[in-house]
């Protein structure tokens, strides 16, 4: 495998991915999908590199996203390979292939299913520091904005399979109902995840149901009447 393209693991630790998605017992599922989204990058025979909050430099994700490319061409590798740890379905063929479509100079895409991608491959020739610090990071419009930006440059996008990553309780669930390939460890978690959400919203309607009921049948506490 050409060793001139380098995969870039942008993922921060279990701690700290909380801060930004409050999933409940989401320390347990972050964790493991880091240890699966590694084992998937050992598996394509690329060099890799993982950027978490204590190797990143920026004030903001957008800064501190596009500054961790640069540090990985500034190790003297010519094409980039981006991804995140929250995308469960991602698998050695989706690196591999993107690897060869750089070597056909292609910029490529993995759009995710919010409008944002959970994989970016780019030659540093495609690259602009300035350029890439104005895109609209963390927002629906991310892959719109980078297909334009790359069809200007008259740059030919080749585009992966949409898939799915996981920022809310909502994700996970879709994630969930495509879960038959996952290992027992990460489909147990994420099964326990949905289903503790399930007893604590069942248990806040009963409560709020039972205050409700008592409400209407107190009518006050009688008074004297002379």
């Amino acid at each position: 495998m050409n060793k001139r393209t380098a995969i870039l693991v942008f993922a921060n630790s279990s701690k700290e991915e909380l801060l930004n998605k409050p999933i409940i017992g989401g320390e347990k599922l972050f964790t493991e999908l880091t240890k699966k989204t590694i084992k998937v990058v050992k598996s394509s025979g690329l060099p890799f590199f993982v950027f978490t909050e204590k190797n990143q430099n920026g004030k903001n994700f957008g800064e501190r996203f596009v500054n961790a490319i640069q540090d990985t061409y500034d190790l003297g590798y010519e094409n980039v390979i981006t991804i995140g740890n929250d995308t469960p379905h991602l698998n050695k063929n989706h690196l591999l292939d993107s690897a060869i479509q750089l070597e056909n100079e292609k910029f490529v895409i993995g759009p995710s299913s919010d409008g944002g991608f959970y994989l970016m491959g780019l030659h540093k020739s495609q690259f602009n520091l300035n350029t890439f610090l104005e895109l609209p990071w963390q927002s629906k419009k991310l892959a719109k904005s980078i297909s334009v930006m790359i069809n200007t440059s008259k740059i030919e996008v080749a585009r992966l399979e949409v898939l799915h990553d996981i920022d809310s309780l909502e994700d996970l669930k879709i994630v969930s109902r495509l879960s038959s390939k996952f290992s027992t460890t990460l489909k147990t978690i994420i099964y326990q995840i949905i289903n503790t959400e399930k007893e604590i919203f069942n248990l806040n309607k009963l409560l709020k149901d039972t205050y409700l009921l008592s409400s209407f049948y107190n009518k006050g506490s009688p008074f004297y009447m002379a």
